[in-house]
């Protein structure tokens, strides 16, 4: 009798064994899929969000860097007081119009950002302390101009190849 019982339990067994791990494995396989596929939306809608993040930011390095915000501030007859003033407003009002970027980049490119314009606003600085205030603009402009050149490690440059190698990274 025992091993009646035996026989028909037995394979009963087997076959609810077989069918949990069956279910478990669909399960799981399914689970996975769903995951990739909402990874995959994801990546869909934040991956133009971070593109245009990095052109932003490559832009505002652009805009920072001395040749070209000095091109776009500067006017005749500026006094060299009156341009250092108008640089470091134009590249603050750059910084903050790009602030929110930060979000969709690496800290450590954000970080090599944020380095530049503080470097670029240093060099300013260091510049027209050189200079006396009621110089003309194009004594200042010159003096950034020179010693930005003559910088080993030049910081907007670095900011941008940085950018470009982590967008790389993306495609």
């Amino acid at each position: 009798m025992f091993s009646e019982i035996l026989k028909i339990t037995l394979p009963a067994l087997f076959v609810f064994l077989a069918g949990y791990l069956a279910l478990r494995a669909m399960i799981k396989n399914e689970t996975r899929r769903q995951k990739s596929e909402l990874m995959f939306n994801s990546m869909k809608i934040s991956l133009p969000i971070r593109l245009q993040a990095y052109e932003r930011l490559t832009l505002l390095m652009e805009r920072i860097s001395p040749e070209s915000v000095i091109i776009r501030v500067n006017q005749n007859g500026m006094l060299a007081s009156d341009l250092q003033s108008a640089l470091l407003s134009n590249i603050r009002a750059e910084w903050e119009h790009n602030l929110s970027q930060q979000l969709y980049v690496s800290n450590e490119a954000w970080e090599l950002v944020k380095n530049a314009k503080e470097n670029i606003i240093k060099l300013i600085n260091i510049c027209a302390d050189k200079v006396a205030p009621n110089d003309s603009g194009y004594d200042l402009s010159r003096k950034i101009l020179e010693l930005y050149a003559e910088l080993e490690i030049n910081p907007t440059a670095l900011a941008i190849d940085f950018l470009k190698k982590e967008i790389k990274e993306f495609l």
